[in-house]
This record gives structure tokens, C-alpha cells and sequence, in this order.
């Protein structure tokens, strides 16, 4: 019997060996490193190391300088204003001109300082990321074994090894879904590792009397350390109270015991407390400011919103419990739910692939069977399985009470709750199984009926785990085009491709990198696809037109723009697309249509003012057409190298001496017609000219007369009296320092190349 006890001893261990090591294995397999990587791909530059170098000379703030266009801004916190410094620092905190880490500060403490120090290098994210989620799961894992062979020994080892497995895929896919292990992701699994090593120092405290204080005090610094990591954790320490309740309800400790009880429970955790609130003050100047309304962020201004508020809790209950999951035709056959509606003031929401009752873990439900675990038992046993199962609900209740009145949801957020909820979850499995031991055929019943929502749920995060690789590949090639790296993007379209064929989104992708890198064949191919899976996108017949201009296939460019603004009466880029490519055929008023409409909607588009004027010069409407070239060039100056000579003359000439005072701009003249000169290596007589009435127009009248002289004398050559004659009348109004004043002639030209991807 003996021998027995141990063999099976042994086996549960190696089982449970076994299933942690491929649930971890999987998470370190399937885990990406972070986004910013693609722009910083030196370990030492992410954000908890630049926080860790800074604590090493004696600053705590990061050890990353401002950008001085932040430093300058006059609203740093607006997104409208600090976008361009988003990839670099954004959802760092600036204060007073440094940058900080809203995230909690123990990871640097208790593992990237740490590694720094004893290793000399720093520790990736990613790495950082499986570590925490291993040694969070190794406690739940731990904790359910001691559960199982404490108060269920009858059952079999299958059952405790397939609840772990399924609890570990469960947590692992959170952190799959959320994309990236990035400085979001560490701060939350070091949250759970934490609270989670409470948990299993409560149980220590409830079944060791003899030691309840020193589990207590390891219960409370854990989880003054979670709280560390994730302030949004900071209800859950009412979990530190249950051992204390537990032993004055009970009243068999002397008074003084009780107290001492109380002491280590709340003792650790104030200290951890007060230093977060001394480190908050140090760098916020108030010791409740976590750095959060300090933020950079690319989505609202956080200094002036409301972080936490009831009227979020619906939208974020539904978010992470009830919206139902959507199905695709196509493997992985799940995809996101469309965003909700949002309350004011609420941020957004990350990728959703439904709530976890009614959707990704419906084996949830099973938490209701929860109390037949102590069912039959001893009281004293009762007792002390109850305080730790109360121990377990007030760590999920407190945890998703929080976090469903937060402005932001976010999958990842799932780590302060599920945790709690899931180990729950199997103790209820638990409970029936041995409740119904007695009853073999309801227990087969019951455990075919439980076993199917199991593989549901391992199934489910295995389809989510798949297509979050695939859209995070999607999202590293689309980076990398806007990027200017089309080339490295197109391994990623391709990627996301193997595991995702049937995305509209992943060809169109791949469409823009293979554009970008002129395979024009391949882009066309692409966008085909795409719209085969989705006819009505405006963006893929927009792209196809301009993939199809590099075939010269005019009549199918036309169409396909056409198409384009049809569905999407707004799209600007089409219209102008569109315009050039009737332009180009001779369409000119058509062309001039679609011009005037792609400015209406975006009046700030210089290329479509630059293309409109050059049709309006077609059309012999010059003064309109001078308009939309000023406007143009003063939204992008540098529009005027893409001009021919000959439409910098003109436009250089007008501005010159055109009689109306209002359209005169000496200092643009110049530019254009210096640009036109170096064009023809100033060999040009009337261009020459040009740059002389500019000049004279700009008061440098010495230096008109110099270039008035050169285009004499390149002139004289042809023997054309009226122009030579027409040259010498400049160069007297220039030595009586007056500018020449003439209206130009308009020459046609082409139009600014069709709009990128």
C-alpha cells in the first residue's frame, strides 16, 4: 500500500512536470517580441531597461533625454501634437521635462536590475514576459496539485493534469492575443506572478497554524509587490485579511497571537505601500500619481480624463464576459468583434475575440459547482478549504470590479481577474467529480459534458492564438512599409498569409510592399485577391488602380478609381488619383472635377492643389490655377522640384510681375525660377530672364541685373530681335530699381504622380 501511495506520488509529479513544461514551452514558442523592437532592436533600449540604467547613475527617471521638438511643444500631453515622437516615447510619462514609467516599478526591481547586474546584459521584454507567466502559472499549477491531493485524492490524475493544461492555455493565450510581450504585458504577468504567490502563501497561512506569521509576511510582501507592478490590483489585498478573519472568528488564538496576525498581514504590504508613495512623490510631486496622467499618448489627452468611472463597467462587463465570439468561413474561423459602443469619456478597447462566458472559456460556468467541493467534510476541513476558495473569489471580484470601471479594455487586462476565476474553475471540477463518485453513469455523464467545454476551450485558444500571430505579422510588415522597408515587409504579409489565407487585409498588405518594391505584377495579383474576398474595399481598388498604372493599363485604372470613390465618396486619394490618370488622357474638365472634390474634403492636400492647378493651366484658367499652385507650395515647398522647367517659369514669372500686387511673392519667384535654371544648367534665355524679374521683384537688383545681362547674351546667338529687345527693356527697369510687371502665358504640363501607398 505503501509503495503504492508513493508510485502514485511520483507519477502525479512527472505528469504535472510534463504539463507545465508544454504549457510554458508553448507560451515561449508562440510569444512576440515587442513592437518597438522593429525600431529599437537593442534589448538595452527598451523601456524597463532604460529605467534600470537610470536607477544606476541615481535619477529615476528613465535614462532617455526628451526629444527637444517634445521639449518645446506648448501641449506635450496632446496626440495631435506629440505624434511624431509616439514610436520613440510614446506612453512614457513626461513631467517637468524628463521622462518616467507610468508602469509599476517591481519588475526592475526584482528582475531587470537584478539580471543587469549579475550578467552585465539586459533582458528582453519577451523574456521577461515568459518568466513572470511561468512562475505565476508554476504557483496555480502547485497550488491545484496540493489542492487535489489535500481534499480530493480519489480522483484521477487526468482530471487535475487536464484543468492545469487548460488553465495554462487559457492564461498563455491572453498574452498571445495581446500580440507583443512589451512593457504592457510585463508589468500585468509580473502583477499575476505576484498575486498569485500570495494566494499560495494564504493557503500556507490557513494550513499551517504553526507558521501562519512568516506566510503572512511572504503573503503581504507578494502582494505589496503585485500592487508594485500593477496598482489596479490594490483591492485585492483584502485577500490578506481572510487568514486574520479566519483567526478571530475562530477566537483560539490569545489575544496578542491575533494581533501579531494582523501585524504581519497588513506590516509588509504599508511598508511597499509607502515606499510606491515616497517613489510617486519623488517623481510626481504627489504620491498618488503613478505617472498615468502624464502619459504620452497616441489616443487622447490623459491629463485631463477620467481614469475610473461606473458609467465604464457595462461596456467593459460585456467586453470581457458576455459579447458573443465571431466566426469567420476561413481558418483559424475566429475573428474580432467590432468595436462597442463607447460611454464619454472611454479610450477604446484593444482586439476582442468575445467574452469569457459566453464565448473564448464557457467551462467557466463550472465555478458555480465551486461549493461542492466541501461538500460531506469534516467542518474543520470545511472550514479551512472555504477561507482559501473565499480567499480566490475576493482576488477575482476585487480584480474585475477594477478593471471593468477603467477607460481602456484590453485583453491583457484579463491577468488581474481570470487567474482567480480559473482556478476556481477546476476546484468546481473537482467538486463534481467527487461529489458524484458514487454515481458512476451521472459522473460519465457529467464528465463528457465537462471534457467537451475543456476542449472548447483549449480549442478556441489555440484557433485565437493563431490568428493573433497572423495580424501580428500583418502589423510588423505594415510597420515596416511605413517605414520605407517594404522589402523586410514582405516575409511578414507572407507569414500572416500561411496562417490566415482568407484575410482581405493580409493581400492588400502584401499588395502595398510589393507596390512599394515595383512588382507590379505581384501587387496586382494581390489586390485581386483581396477584392475577391472583399469586393466593396475602397483601399484595394484604389491600390489596384495605381498598381495597374505601372502596366499601362489606362481603361482598368480608370475604372478601379472610379469604384473607389463610388463606395467611399470621401476618399480624397482616389479622387485625385482618379484625376490624374483623366488628365493624362486628355479629360481635362472631368479631371479638374475630381481635383476640386479631393480638395473639399482635405484642404490641406498639396498634391491634389498642385494637380488642380496644372489642369485649371490646361483649361486656360491661369489666375484660378496660380491659386491652387500658392496653396500648394505653401503646404509643401518642396512640391516645386517635381515641376518641369517650364512650370516653374511660368509660375516664377507670375509671381514676379504679375500687376496684381496680392498674387506677387518675390521670395517663392526666386526659388521656382533658380529651381528651373539649375534644371537647364542656366543655359536657357527666357528662363534666365525669368530669374531676374524674380530677383528684381525681391529688391536684389544687382543681382537682376546680372542674370538679365547673362540672358542677353545666351539670346543674342538666335538673332531674335523681340526677345533680345524684350530683354533690354527688363534690364532698364532693373538699373532704375523697378521690377518689371507682365502677365504670364500658361504652358501645359504633367500632373504630381499618382498618391502613394
Amino acid at each position: 500500500m505503501e509503495n503504492s501511495c508513493k508510485h502514485i506520488e511520483r507519477m502525479s509529479r512527472v505528469v504535472f512536470i510534463v504539463v507545465c513544461a508544454l504549457v510554458i514551452g508553448i507560451l515561449a514558442w508562440g510569444a512576440e517580441p515587442a513592437f518597438r523592437t522593429l525600431a529599437h532592436p537593442k534589448t538595452e533600449d527598451s523601456y524597463y531597461n532604460l529605467l534600470v540604467k537610470g536607477f544606476r547613475v541615481g535619477q529615476l527617471n528613465v535614462n532617455r533625454e526628451a526629444p527637444p521638438g517634445l521639449v518645446r511643444l506648448t501641449d506635450p500631453y496632446d496626440p495631435a501634437l506629440n505624434a511624431p515622437y509616439q514610436m520613440d516615447v510614446g506612453d512614457m510619462s513626461y513631467y517637468e521635462g524628463k521622462l518616467y514609467l507610468y508602469f509599476g516599478v517591481t519588475p526592475a526591481l526584482v528582475l531587470f536590475w537584478p539580471y543587469a547586474a549579475l550578467t552585465g546584459h539586459y533582458l528582453s521584454e519577451k523574456a521577461a514576459v515568459v518568466i513572470f507567466f511561468a512562475l505565476g502559472f508554476l504557483t496555480m499549477a502547485g497550488l491545484l496539485r496540493v489542492v487535489w491531493r489535500r481534499y480530493f485524492p480519489e480522483i484521477s490524475i487526468w482530471v487535475p493534469a487536464m484543468g492545469v493544461f487548460t488553465l495554462g492555455l487559457a492564461l498563455g493565450a491572453i498574452i498571445v492575443v495581446s500580440l507583443w510581450c512589451d512593457v504592457y504585458e510585463v508589468a500585468a504577468s509580473c502583477g499575476f506572478a505576484f498575486s498569485m504567490l500570495a494566494l499560495a502563501a494564504i493557503w500556507g497561512a490557513l494550513h499551517e497554524p504553526k507558521r501562519q506569521i512568516l506566510w503572512l509576511l511572504l503573503a503581504s510582501l507578494a502582494y505589496g509587490l503585485a500592487i508594485g507592478s500593477r496598482p489596479s490590483l490594490l483591492f485585492g489585498a483584502t485577500i490578506l485579511l481572510v487568514p486574520v478573519v479566519q483567526a478571530w472568528r475562530e477566537a483560539t488564538e490569545p489575544s496578542l497571537r491575533r494581533r501579531a496576525v494582523l501585524a504581519a498581514a497588513v506590516g509588509p504590504i504599508m511598508l511597499v505601500g509607502l515606499g510606491l508613495m515616497l517613489y510617486n512623490a519623488r517623481r510626481f510631486d504627489n504620491p498618488l500619481e503613478f505617472g498615468w496622467h502624464y502619459q504620452l499618448n497616441g489616443d487622447c489627452k490623459q491629463i485631463s480624463t477620467e481614469q475610473f468611472s461606473p458609467r465604464y463597467f457595462w461596456v467593459n462587463l460585456r467586453y470581457y464576459f458576455w459579447e458573443p465570439m465571431r466566426w469567420s468561413s476561413h481558418f483559424p474561423f475566429v475573428k474580432t468583434v467590432p468595436p462597442l459602443s463607447r460611454p464619454a469619456g472611454y479610450i477604446g478597447m484593444g482586439e476582442s475575440y468575445g467574452g469569457i462566458i459566453l464565448s473564448n472559456y464557457p467551462l467557466v460556468w463550472l465555478v458555480l459547482a465551486a461549493p461542492l467541493a466541501w461538500r460531506g467534510r469534516s467542518r474543520e476541513e470545511v472550514s479551512v478549504l472555504r477561507w482559501f476558495m473565499t480567499a480566490a473569489f475576493v482576488l477575482f471580484v476585487t480584480g474585475a470590479f477594477t478593471i471593468c470601471l477603467f477607460q481602456l479594455a484590453n485583453c491583457r487586462y484579463g491577468l488581474d481577474f481570470l487567474p482567480a476565476l480559473m482556478l476556481l474553475v477546476v476546484i468546481g471540477i473537482f467538486g463534481l467529480e467527487r461529489v458524484l463518485v458514487s454515481s458512476p453513469s451521472w459522473r460519465r455523464i457529467v464528465r463528457l459534458g465537462w471534457c467537451l467545454l475543456l476542449v472548447y476551450s483549449i480549442v478556441i485558444s489555440l484557433l485565437v492564438s493563431v490568428q493573433a500571430h497572423a495580424s501580428a505579422n500583418f502589423l510588423e510588415g505594415n510597420f515596416l512599409v511605413n517605414q520605407g522597408r517594404p522589402k523586410e515587409a514582405i516575409k511578414f504579409f507572407q507569414k500572416a498569409l500561411t496562417l490566415e489565407s482568407g484575410s482581405a487585409g493580409f493581400h492588400f498588405g502584401l499588395a502595398s510592399a510589393y507596390y512599394q518594391t515595383k512588382q507590379p505584377d505581384e501587387a496586382i495579383l494581390q489586390c485581386q485577391k483581396s477584392l475577391a474576398i472583399d469586393p466593396d474595399n475602397a483601399d484595394a481598388h484604389n491600390n489596384l488602380g495605381k498598381s495597374l498604372r505601372q502596366t499601362g493599363q489606362v481603361n482598368e485604372m480608370i475604372t478601379h478609381f472610379q469604384r473607389a470613390v463610388e463606395i467611399k465618396p470621401d476618399f480624397a486619394a482616389a479622387h485625385n488619383n482618379l484625376g490624374c490618370v483623366l488628365f493624362q488622357t486628355g479629360r481635362i474638365n472631368e479631371a479638374i472635377t475630381h481635383f476640386q472634390r479631393a480638395v473639399e474634403i482635405e484642404p490641406d492636400y498639396a498634391e491634389a492643389h498642385n494637380n488642380l492647378g496644372l489642369s485649371l493651366f490646361r483649361a486656360g484658367r491661369v489666375n484660378e490655377a496660380i491659386a491652387h499652385f500658392q496653396r500648394a507650395l505653401e503646404i509643401r515647398p518642396d512640391l516645386a522640384e517635381t515641376y518641369n522647367p517650364e512650370v516653374n517659369n511660368n509660375l516664377a514669372w507670375f509671381l514676379a510681375t504679375d500687376p496684381d500686387a496680392s498674387k506677387r511673392n518675390g521670395a517663392l519667384a526666386v526659388k521656382l525660377a533658380e529651381d528651373a535654371c539649375r534644371k537647364t544648367h542656366y543655359q536657357e534665355p527666357v528662363i534666365v530672364g525669368t530669374l531676374a524679374a524674380a530677383y528684381a521683384k525681391a529688391g536684389r537688383f544687382d543681382e537682376a541685373i546680372a542674370a538679365a545681362q547673362k540672358a542677353y547674351a545666351l539670346a543674342s546667338p538666335s538673332g531674335d530681335q523681340k526677345l533680345l529687345e524684350r530683354i533690354q527693356e527688363h534690364l532698364a527697369s532693373y538699373r532704375n530699381h523697378q521690377p518689371y510687371r507682365e502677365s504670364p502665358v500658361p504652358v501645359p504640363s504633367n500632373t504630381t504622380d499618382i498618391q502613394r501607398f
